[in-house]
């Protein structure tokens, strides 16, 4: 047992040494250029407004880049890329432009905030804002309508709604964390 411990010991720090250098080593967001087509839709990603994603898989070099959120998400709920993502970019619409948001203003997706049924359009209609700052994201919320919802609060079933036009201007999420149902009533909590 004795001998052991130490053999134990040795392995732990290693691992927690890999998951550190794994994190440090992510890539950064890349430019979005006038030539960038989006990864599902195959549009050219520059000539449609609203904040854009970044999704990088393990082992790739460059990112997959998309015209949206919605598409950065589509794609991110696929089973197969879940469990190749390695970390996902959007645009922080709260100190960017609508119409041409700045390669500077990419954020971590999974550490952003979200707010749907707003009265804004991307490249495919309907999209997430995204923000870094829950209050920038509340902002936008009163004066655009929505919801504001975090990462994890995005599922399937939104996004599907969304897909279909179905989230529209002050309208609600899907009935998980204690918020509403879309009713089709002009719900701006």
């Amino acid at each position: 047992m004795r001998r052991l411990l130490p053999v134990l010991l040795l392995v732990l720090s290693l691992a927690g040494c890999t998951d550190a250098s794994t994190t440090a080593a992510q890539a950064a967001p890349q430019p979005i250029t006038a030539g960038d087509s989006c990864h599902v839709c195959g549009m050219l990603i520059t000539e449609h407004p609203g904040p854009k994603g970044q999704a990088f898989l393990d082992g790739a070099d460059a990112p997959r880049k998309f015209c949206s959120t919605l598409e950065l998400f589509v794609f991110l709920a696929q089973p197969e890329t879940a469990s190749r993502l390695s970390h996902a970019y959007v645009h922080d619409i709260g100190v960017t432009t609508w119409g041409t948001p700045a390669d500077e203003a990419f954020i971590r997706a999974d550490e952003a905030w979200y707010v749907v049924g707003h009265d804004r359009r991307g490249s495919m209609g309907h999209t997430l804002a995204s923000f870094a700052d829950r209050d920038d994201a509340e902002a936008f919320r009163r004066e655009h309508g929505g919801r504001t919802l975090a990462y994890a609060d995005i599922d399937l079933d939104l996004l599907g709604r969304l897909g279909r036009g179905e989230v529209s201007h002050g309208a609600g999420a899907p009935n998980h964390a204690g918020m509403a149902q879309h009713d089709g009533s002009d719900d701006s909590r």
